[in-house]
């Protein structure tokens, strides 16, 4: 049994930033800044951004994962613009293709969806020399350095990029509310990959201070580049210029960079215990130690894992609840403004003088992160996840930004491997807010919550939440929140959206939803609508929820893909088959719409060691929205070849292996598509036993086999919307 007093809780004291993080467009619409909260059009706004690197998506996918992260309950994109994708020949830019970074933003604005630019100079991104052209390797002076050369260099990059850009900035009535400026400065670097594997040499991580940012600041400024505010990394101890530009924070909790000099398991952290970080009596905690007051700026994130990559030296497979689970803790701990990278994974594009622009330690070519959207679209389970909260931010934006963040006494001190305790804190205002509760730790396996208890003493009496929660899950409790013209006095379930009167609700793995609403306690299982007073209640299960989708004010359920375009909404399927239901008329109405087919099964043979030709049927690349090759094998590495040009790999972790291969129809009717296994190798020698200047590697052990491979076309269902 728990119990925490907020009888004494004082509000929060709110205060608008200065004009310097505000803008408005010639409509009227308005962008500002409290020391707590975004506001547009003088109301609270819950922004969430999402990750997607425009380069590395092909132009044909971009509309398709915009739609997809709007549906997602992304309102904001943030993207890298690497110096590198655009000028990799000095003074010869570039910008066709993945690199149309204009045709990017207009279908961002097209579809009222808002952007961050993140524009370096130096990005990192697992991009090669953290974004840096390699020309600027041999330069008379220090890149990332507050001198005249690399600043004019900078500023002819800028330059190059507003000419794309001019038009959308939201001054001008466009997306573009944001500029990020340098990212992790002073704390953060990447290898010159010019010189890995021989000197190994290092990116300058900066020594110029504030100085060198408040003078990319005005060089964006001075060449167009004008945003409403602009931002920058705070993590780390890196330059943050508060007066000038939004500190913004992040976290993760699977970290393959920790493998550069350890062995070992990965270790458990503390990104899921609650903290205070809107606070100015707190102290710094684990990857929190601002060089400013807490409470003046809002507590916001930019990096938060959506997702993570896996490195050479760091396999494994994404345990997707960690995503929201850390969106939970974030949130509760006092973000006002949520932020994850990646949201959307890509493929690395490939260059005109170096074939690969990714860093050593990844794959040449994919960049999935094992993201919500994978490298070709694909939807995974952190999604629906990530949607059901996004949807409840947005739909409590106005109270989220005037409460106050408190914490029981004994998550002072936990650690990430005392699983003890309940991880719970709150967000109040007088007698309103919200309970969070964590059963999720990384890199450890969580036991059930059974029976747990948590009275809140509120000024106007005592609330007390008894329920349990399933290993993994996590949860947002309301208490004393108006729906409508009823006071919900509590509930164990979570609010996601409403239509009119109908509330929707999610009810956690391992939680019996119950209501308190004017002294009475109800409680319908999950998948039953509940009528009280006014009310109309719809309470759904994880595995519902995550099919959830709010579109053009209407609810639906649907088991694949679901996203909206104008007055159509579009319901992709990997089997043919769709089953969607539509909330009308105070019941879920059910359509099955197309058929399901069956999985094609890919001929193959074996060439040689760990080498095999897949025969791809013509046939079965026309007529449809994209087409992927799954692969399952065992092995080192995946590499997929069309005439000698790699257009995939894959670092093997025992997860599927998705190949785009519809855009590869032209080649493949010339070439065949081979694949190519790393093999694992045992007892490995370089033998350097002749006498003349011989050398050759001898091993034993060789394991590499090509299992399976399926073909998956994947369609899209197009229905117009009922009115």
């Amino acid at each position: 049994m728990y119990t925490l007093d907020l009888r004494a809780v004082t509000p929060k004291r709110i205060v608008p930033l200065s004009e310097k993080f505000s803008g408005t467009s010639p409509a009227g619409d308005a962008i500002a800044f409290t020391n707590y909260a975004m506001l547009r059009r003088g109301r609270a706004f819950f922004g969430v951004s999402g990750e997607m690197h425009y380069c590395r998506v092909s132009p044909d996918q971009w509309e398709d994962a915009v739609l997809k992260m709007k549906a997602g309950g992304i309102n904001i994109i943030s993207t890298y613009v690497f110096w590198i994708v655009h000028e990799e020949e000095e003074g010869v830019f570039r910008f066709d293709g993945c690199r149309d970074v204009r045709r990017f933003v207009e279908i961002c604005e097209r579809h009222g969806m808002l952007l961050i630019m993140r524009m370096g100079p130096f990005c990192h991104g697992e991009f090669r020399n953290g974004g840096l052209p390699d020309w600027l390797y041999g330069k008379p002076y220090d890149v990332r350095d507050n001198n005249p050369g690399f600043l004019a260099a900078t500023r002819r990059f800028f330059r190059a990029v507003h000419q794309q850009l001019d038009g959308h900035y939201f001054a001008q009535g466009g997306c573009i509310i944001a500029a990020q400026i340098e990212n992790e400065y002073q704390h953060s670097s990447a290898p010159w990959e010019i010189t890995t594997g021989v000197s190994c040499e290092w990116v300058n991580g900066g020594h110029s201070g504030e100085d060198y940012m408040l003078a990319l600041k005005r060089i964006m400024q001075e060449e167009g580049i004008v945003t409403p505010f602009y931002t920058t990394t705070a993590w780390g101890g890196a330059i943050t210029p508060v007066d000038e530009a939004l500190p913004l924070w992040g976290g993760y909790s699977y970290q393959p960079w920790i493998f550069y000099n350890r062995t070992g398991a990965h270790p458990a952290t503390p990104e899921y215990i609650y903290r205070d970080n809107h606070n100015n009596a707190v102290p710094a905690t684990y990857n929190f130690a601002p060089a400013y007051p807490p409470e003046s700026r809002p507590y916001a994130c930019c990096e938060m894992m959506g997702g993570m990559m896996c490195s050479y030296n760091y396999r494994f497979q994404m345990d997707m609840r960690a995503i929201d689970a850390l969106a939970n803790t974030k949130l509760g701990s006092g973000c006002n403004l949520l932020g994850y990278y990646m949201y959307k994974g890509g493929t690395n594009p490939t260059g005109l003088r170096t074939p690969y622009l990714n860093e050593s330690q990844v794959s040449k070519r994919s960049y999935d992160y094992q993201a919500a959207l994978g490298e070709f679209g694909q939807v995974r389970e952190s999604y629906g996840r990530l949607k059901a909260l996004h949807l409840f931010c947005q739909t409590f934006a106005e109270l989220l930004a005037e409460t106050k963040t408190v914490l029981p006494e004994h998550l002072c001190d936990l650690a990430p491997d005392d699983l003890g305790p309940l991880r719970f804190c709150v967000r109040v205002k007088g007698d309103a807010g919200f309970l969070f509760v964590n059963n999720f730790q990384d890199h450890i396996d969580m036991t059930d919550r059974r029976d747990e208890s948590v009275t809140l003493r509120l000024p106007g009496g005592d609330v007390t939440f008894r329920f349990s929660l399933a290993a993994g899950e996590n949860a947002v409790l309301p208490f004393g929140v108006t729906l409508g013209s009823v006071q919900l006095d509590w509930a164990t379930a979570m609010p996601m959206a409403h239509i009119g009167d109908t509330w929707f609700f999610l009810a956690p793995d391992g939680m019996q939803p119950v209501y308190g609403i004017g002294g009475q306690a109800y409680a319908p299982q999950p998948g039953e609508i509940l009528h009280v007073d006014n009310l109309t209640l719809v309470t759904l299960s994880r595995r519902d929820s995550n099919h959830f989708y709010l579109l053009g004010g209407k609810a639906y359920l649907c088991d694949k893909p679901l996203m909206q375009c104008g007055d159509a909404l579009r319901a992709e399927t990997d089997d043919g088959l769709v089953t969607l239901s539509t909330w009308e008329r105070g019941a879920w109405q059910r359509r099955i719409l197309g058929e399901k087919r069956p999985v094609v099964q890919a001929a193959f043979h074996q060439v040689g060691v760990g080498r095999y030709v897949v025969d791809i049927p013509q046939e079965s690349l026309a007529g449809h929205k994209q087409v992927l090759l799954r692969v399952h094998y065992t092995g080192d590495i995946g590499h997929a070849f069309v005439g000698g040009r790699m257009i995939s790999d894959n670092f093997a972790n025992g997860a599927p292996w998705d190949i785009r291969i519809d855009c590869e129809a032209t080649a493949l009717s010339r070439d065949p598509l081979t694949l190519y296994i790393t093999p694992i190798k045992e007892n490995v020698v370089v033998d350097v036993s002749s006498a003349m200047a011989g050398r050759m590697e001898r091993a034993s052990g060789l394991k590499a086999e090509l299992l399976s491979a399926e073909i998956i076309p994947v369609d899209e269902i197009t229905l117009s919307q009922e009115k």
